[in-house]
This record gives C-alpha cells, sequence and structure tokens, in this order.
C-alpha cells in the first residue's frame, strides 16, 4: 500500500480509537438509510401513492448516486484537507435525507434519494483513509474494517430500529432518524478525529488515471462479479425462507438477523485476516463464499441450514469486501481514496447485477433456490479476472526483483 504523508504511530492510541469510531458513526447512519427503505417500501408507495414496485425504483435511484458519486466526488476533492470534507460530506447526506423525509412525492423522493447516495462512497473512502493513518502499517486493515463495522451494526440494529421507527409514526421518521444520525456523526468528526491534510500534488486528471491501472480495474470487476454472488441470495432471501425452507413470515426478520451477526463477525475478521495476507484472504473468501452459495442451494430446505447457511456467507461476504477495499486502496497507487471509493460503486453494481440475475432465473420457473446456484457461478466468474490478477501481480514482483538485483550489482 503506498506510504500516506501523515505518519502513523507504532501502536494504537486510545484517541485513534476514538476517532475511528466517530468515522464508524457514519458507516452506521449509511447503512441505516441504505437498507431502512426496504423495510418501510409499503408504507412509502402508500404515501407517495405509487405501486411497491414502482416504490422500489427508489432503492435504485440511492445505489445510482453511491456509483455517481463515489469516483466524481473523490477525484475533486483528493486536494482537500481529510476532516474537513468529512464534515462535508455528512452535510451533503443529510440535507438528501432531511429532502427525502420531506419529499411531496414519488419524483422529489426519487431525486432525494440519489443526493443521499452521492457521498456514500466518497465517505468511506476518505474514513478508510483517515483511520489507515492512525495506525502503524500492520494494523490498517482492523482499523479500516472498524469504518465499515458500522454498516454492519447498521444491519442488526440501525435498519431494524428505523423501520420499527417508520412502520409506527411513519416512513419519513425512518429518514429523520438518519438525520439525526448524520448530525452525530459530523459533530463527533468535528470533535474527535485529528486534522489531516489532503493529498497537495493530487489531480483530477492523476485521481483519474487510476482507472487506467490493470489491477484496479480486474479488483473492480472481482467486486462486481463475484460479490453479485452474494445479492443473488439476499436479494429473495424471504421467498427462499418462506417457500423453501417453510418458515413462517414472521420468522424472515430473524433469518435477516442471522445474516447481520455474520455481516458483524465477517468484517472484524476480514480486518485481521487482510493484515495478515491481503491477497491470499481475497481469493479464500471469494472460494468460500462461491462454495458456501451452492452449499446453500442445497441445504435451504432444512430449515437449521438456512440460518447456518445464511451467517456463513455472510461472514465470507464481509470478508471480501474487506478485501476489495484494501486491495483497491493498495494497488491504486497515489489516489488511494479514489480507489477507497469506487469499492462502493463496485458493490453497488453487484447489488443490482445479482438481483437481475436472481430474478432472471426465478422468473424462468427455476425456483427460489436457483439464485442462490446464479449466486455460486458469479463467485466462479468473479475468480477470473482475479487469476489474471495474480498472473500480473506475480510477474511485477518478479520484475522488481530482477531491478533490485541490477541495483545491487551497479552498487558493487
Amino acid at each position: 500500500m503506498s506510504s500516506e504523508p501523515t505518519s502513523a504511530p507504532s501502536r494504537v492510541d486510545p484517541r485513534a480509537v476514538v476517532a475511528i469510531a466517530a468515522l464508524a458513526v457514519g458507516g452506521f447512519a449509511i447503512g441505516t438509510t441504505e437498507f431502512v427503505t426496504m423495510g418501510v417500501l409499503p408504507d412509502i408507495a402508500d404515501g407517495v401513492g405509487v405501486s411497491i414496485p414502482e416504490a422500489g425504483h427508489i432503492v435504485s435511484f440511492y445505489a445510482l448516486g453511491v456509483v455517481v458519486g463515489a469516483p466524481i466526488i473523490a477525484a475533486l476533492s483528493a486536494r482537500l484537507p481529510r476532516r474537513a470534507l468529512l464534515v462535508a460530506l455528512m452535510a451533503a447526506f443529510l440535507v438528501g435525507n432531511a429532502a427525502s423525509a420531506l419529499a411531496p412525492g414519488f419524483a422529489t423522493l426519487s431525486l432525494a434519494r440519489f443526493v443521499s447516495g452521492l457521498p456514500h462512497g466518497a465517505f468511506f473512502g476518505v474514513a478508510s483513509l483517515v483511520a489507515a493513518s492512525l495506525v502503524s502499517p500492520r494494523l490498517r486493515g482492523r482499523a479500516v474494517s472498524s469504518v465499515l463495522l458500522g454498516l454492519s451494526v447498521a444491519m442488526v440494529a440501525g435498519v431494524p430500529l428505523a423501520t420499527w421507527l417508520g412502520q409506527q409514526v411513519g416512513w419519513r421518521a425512518a429518514y429523520w432518524l438518519v438525520v439525526v444520525l448524520a448530525a452525530l456523526t459530523m459533530a463527533a468528526v468535528l470533535a474527535v478525529v485529528p486534522h489531516s491534510p489532503g493529498n497537495a500534488d493530487a489531480t483530477v486528471r492523476g485521481e483519474l488515471d487510476a482507472l487506467r491501472r490493470p489491477q484496479v480495474l480486474l479488483t473492480l470487476l472481482v467486486g462486481i462479479v463475484g460479490f453479485g454472488g452474494m445479492f443473488a441470495l439476499y436479494s429473495y432471501i424471504a421467498p427462499v425462507a418462506t417457500d423453501v425452507a417453510g418458515f413462517a413470515r414472521g420468522t424472515v426478520p430473524w433469518v435477516l438477523l442471522a445474516y447481520g451477526v455474520g455481516g458483524l463477525v465477517g468484517t472484524a475478521l476480514g480486518g485481521r485476516l487482510a493484515d495478515l495476507a491481503l491477497f491470499r484472504s481475497l481469493v479464500g473468501s471469494i472460494v468460500v463464499l462461491g462454495v458456501l452459495l451452492a452449499l446453500v442451494a442445497l441445504t435451504s430446505p432444512w430449515k437449521p441450514a438456512l440460518f447456518v447457511g445464511v451467517f456463513l456467507v455472510s461472514v465470507a461476504a464481509s470478508c471480501l469486501a474487506i478485501c476489495l477495499q484494501l486491495r483497491l486502496m493498495e494497488t491504486a497507487g497515489e489516489a488511494q481514496m479514489l480507489g477507497a471509493a469506487l469499492n462502493h460503486s463496485a458493490l453497488n453494481l453487484a447489488n443490482a447485477l445479482g438481483a437481475w440475475l436472481g430474478g432472471l432465473v426465478i422468473a424462468a420457473g427455476l425456483g427460489y433456490r436457483a439464485p442462490s446456484v446464479v449466486g455460486a457461478g458469479l463467485a466462479a466468474a468473479g475468480l477470473v479476472p482475479l487469476a489474471v490478477s495474480a498472473v500480473l501481480r506475480r510477474r511485477w514482483h518478479q520484475e522488481a526483483a530482477v531491478r533490485q538485483r541490477e541495483e545491487l550489482v551497479a552498487l558493487r
């Protein structure tokens, strides 16, 4: 991973732990707003006078905001002081969610959700760099995973709370809760995150040049295709639980809770594995994800197996997400912020790809176990760009070793 201008302490300072926790609060807010829409979708549909399928498009508008906003904002803002940038991004996020809560109709709500998604990837990109700069290089994986842990905690606590609030008080209350979380994040970042300068030498062209790096493009492709396997299952987890495993509808939240807990475990584990051996952990996590998705397809009619399978799939997928984030930061050169932000664009494209392909096989009459088979296939397909990446990586290391030997000979 390229060195940052900020010096990193050799041990974890308690102030660094507090600062990373403040960044994780932002992840919690973003994770809550990203997924709560699904929980209150029928209420939103009634509130703005559209059908549930039409209301579902606002989920896509948010994802589109993430995909568009991450590279553009990261490229334009690389020179800005990072603490101030974090506050500005969270302020934009607050405005987007306030506009969502106030939206009078479907068109304005769709626009507000798009605006809410714009800062998503850039915030995680900046927060990941700040967190990594606060610890020694051997702990960077754990620091970055701690920031992303906010997303996993949101799945377990934030989304259920916001969904309950939206169902009890009205769907707009769910977005007002996110507004409060965004305001708390801004205050916490200002209070405990140390000043961190931007990259004074950065240019928009230089940042976007990262997209010309083969390793960056290959890693993005691994994320879009390989991580799409998880979304092929997750998008249809409710009918898998009810129609395949035979659970009552009231059990679905417990299946989702198993997924959320798996995310917590996987995010923490992924940071540690990445610190030990990043590339091997990336390969291992996608292989394990593919195997687990195939096992879910085989065993999901057995109720206990579905719970265990969903939990383990979430663990593997979360490990993969962390490894992808760190791999992009490693391969993006001086454009680390763009690399970290692009991961979230890739994962949102993976969401769209997995859900679309899963829907195709269901529409073809292959049943609700078929998306897990598709997911296993996507994970396997993700190994193709990863294999190309491994070949290029090995060649680079060999060339670097030759250059080093030549330099030693020249010195003699």
